[in-house]
């Protein structure tokens, strides 16, 4: 990578660092990523409300190559003496974003100014830690015929710039379900005469085990109370609406279905017998990110062919990302870089993305447009 180019990007960086804005709300990072690119190179921009991608065109029967950055922040005070500190309170860019962006605009940079055997579209996506990103802008792989799509994400707790690698699931799908129950209030010294939800719901929560009981699964499948909400603080009144905050998720998405359906009939029949009426919400669902072999083989390749550090994960992250929104219309892959083994652990207040690792993820992009 150019140093020239390198040094543009690790400033542009700092500068997105300082302005962090949460998921649907990044209105400045958006614009200023794309005056950047407008400035530094001739590629083709396509602005689409939330999001946009820009592309590089090699010609009409080429291979459509994507790579894809997110750009929101997260909603953490940054406690920090760094020179490029976030000036948006309540607001940091504490998972490493503007190190994913930074290093696709490098990567465009290089592609602009060197050419490429390819098209190349370099998407910039919005919203991706509440799982609406890619939701929304998945239309754009049909809409560009694309091939392949890959992209990175930091990690810290692995050597400093090691790519890693994982076949098939590399992150898992996830939903935030809220079980919510509606009965009818009374007096608590006359519970006979009202329907009271704390009763199913707490059938609900004592069943969950059974539900994800490991010797019944193929993967791991977790369920995660996040919050009871039964009732209020009134202690002559006797609850009649509750709500179940749950967080569910699974290595594959068929079981992660099944346990969904499994928690809603639940609900429903324990409502039924109480007489409470059931309904269900959901929030931040991520599908699971199944990478195709295809493409982390040709992720192995190029770190061989450039001498990169490269390990093989044995399973996949526990966490979600809306990247496999992507791999369900086409093959691609995502992979780790490290951040380092003893770096910050990412969403934490020490946390800030390492600028060293921007030139491997450019080399390595690079690489695989080269592949083809």
């Amino acid at each position: 990578m150019k140093k020239e180019n390198l040094d543009l990007v690790t400033e542009l960086r700092h500068e997105l660092h300082q302005h962090p804005e949460p998921s649907h709300e990044e209105v400045w990072t958006k614009k200023r990523l794309i005056e950047f690119l407008k400035t530094h190179t001739s590629l083709e921009i396509v602005d689409r409300g939330k999001w946009f991608y820009a592309g590089y065109r090699a010609g009409d029967g080429k291979r459509n190559i994507a790579f894809r950055a997110d750009f929101d922040a997260i909603r953490l005070q940054e406690k920090s003496d760094l020179p490029y500190v976030s000036q948006n309170p309540g607001v940091s860019h504490k998972c490493g974003h503007d190190g994913h962006s930074a290093s696709l605009v490098g990567f465009a940079l290089e592609v602009d100014q060197n050419g490429a055997e390819h098209n190349v579209f370099f998407l910039f996506q919005h919203a991706e830690e509440t799982g609406d990103g890619a939701a929304e802008a998945v239309g754009f792989i049909k809409e560009n015929q694309i091939d392949e799509i890959y992209s990175f994400h930091n990690m810290s707790g692995w050597p400093e710039k090691t790519v890693v690698v994982k076949d098939d699931t590399l992150m898992f799908a996830s939903r935030g379900m809220v079980i919510h129950m509606e009965g009818t209030p009374t007096h608590a010294s006359q519970p006979e005469y009202g329907k009271n939800p704390a009763q199913a719901i707490a059938q609900v929560i004592s069943s969950i085990p059974e539900y994800t009981k490991p010797e019944d699964h193929k993967g791991l499948v977790l369920c995660t109370i996040i919050q009871v909400d039964v009732g209020e603080r009134a202690f002559g009144v006797a609850a009649s609406k509750g709500d179940l905050l749950l967080t569910i998720r699974a290595e594959f998405e068929e079981e992660l279905d099944k346990l969904q359906e499994n928690l809603e009939n639940l609900a429903k029949a324990k409502g039924h017998e109480d007489g409470i009426d059931v309904s269900f919400e959901y929030h931040d669902v991520f599908p699971v990110t199944s990478n195709h072999k295809e493409s982390t083989d040709k992720i192995r390749q190029v770190c061989r062919e450039k001498g990169f550090p490269l390990m093989e994960m044995n399973e996949g992250v526990r966490g979600s990302e809306d990247f496999g929104h992507y791999l369900k219309e086409t093959k691609g892959a995502m992979c780790y870089i490290g951040n380092g083994e003893k770096h910050p652990q990412i969403h934490t207040d020490e946390y800030d993305f390492p600028d060293s690792i921007i030139e491997t993820a450019v080399e390595l992009f690079k690489g695989l447009v080269e592949r083809g």
